[in-house]
């Protein structure tokens, strides 16, 4: 009988592997069908500028397409000059790190408001708040536009931060309140007892629990600031203006695109999205599934 129960053993496990091996194969084959693209995007940065727009794999590489998203020539003359692209790297992160930290500090605080001291109607507050972000930007664009040139912040950091921190609030307040309703109150009831006050639970013992669910806010928060257009391209102005916006303006050359030197901006205006995920990695894939693995009691 032992026998027996070791062969079954035996063979569980390796049916499990078999389907472990199977589901990574397809993860992975996913994985670099959805990932061919940005690679692509990053060897194109590095082909010369008669390959670039080729399958030809076997080129010489090259740093003249990095090199030129500073300096380049332009005009007929072939006149070097600086491209202002550090600038643009500039603001575009200065201007979504100060708007996603602004939304985090004040949606987390009214997540947290909203979660422990629901107010009556407290659905119908949250369902407002979110159809803020439902409208799409274009329709919203004419009014703040006007709003914008009346107060005297179109063009300024100020007017467009306070913009992208409008439009990352519902999220913010939304998914963390999420994060605050799993927590258990035990411990804040506790702690209340023995004389903490609202801000040492908050502080102290709330906020160390949601720490995946900051990192998630924070990703996903970047990447729809980071990646926004519109907006920047009708409320900046020349010393505010993004990446993306940059991009447009400057890199249509008569009527050919520089595809090389477009596959470079690109591959270093994903840096650092790419770093902020990789080093929030751990408390991302926590915070993405925050809430759907629950541990059963032993009697069940």
């Amino acid at each position: 009988m032992g026998i027996t129960l070791n062969r079954r053993s035996a063979r569980n496990r390796l049916e499990i592997g078999r389907a472990g091996w199977w589901r990574t194969g397809f993860s992975a084959l996913i994985g670099v069908i959805y990932f061919l693209p940005v690679l692509w995007i990053v060897i194109t940065a590095f082909k010369p500028a008669r390959d670039a727009l080729t399958l030809n794999l076997s080129f010489t590489p090259t740093l003249s397409n990095f090199a030129a998203i500073f300096r380049r020539a332009f005009h007929a003359g072939g006149e070097v000059m600086d491209t202002g692209f550090e600038h643009f790297f500039f603001n575009s992160v200065f201007i979504a790190g100060t708007s996603v930290g602004l939304a985090l500090i004040l949606g987390t605080a009214a997540a947290y408001g909203f979660s422990r001291w629901p107010l009556r109607g407290n659905d119908t507050y949250m369902f407002l708040i979110l159809t803020t972000r439902m409208l799409p930007p274009i329709i919203v664009i004419i009014p703040i536009f006007i709003m914008f040139r009346l107060t005297g912040l179109a063009g300024s950091y100020l007017g467009i931060i306070m913009l992208y921190t409008a439009f990352n609030l519902p999220f913010t307040i939304w998914m963390m309140k999420s994060f605050f309703d799993e927590l258990p109150r035990e411990v804040e009831d506790a702690a209340r007892t023995e004389g903490s006050s609202e801000w040492r639970v908050f502080f102290h013992i709330c906020l160390p629990q949601v720490k995946a669910g900051i990192a998630a806010t924070v990703t996903f928060g970047l990447i729809l600031t980071w990646n926004e257009f519109i907006m920047a391209l009708l409320l900046t102005g020349p010393e505010t203006r993004t990446v993306p916006v940059a991009m447009g303006a400057n890199l249509g050359g008569g009527f050919s695109v520089q595809w090389g030197l477009l596959a470079a901006i690109e591959t270093l205006y994903l840096l650092p999205v790419v770093l902020v995920t990789f080093a929030l990695q751990n408390q991302l894939l926590r915070g993405v599934t925050f809430g759907t693995i629950r541990q059963r009691s032993p009697a069940n």
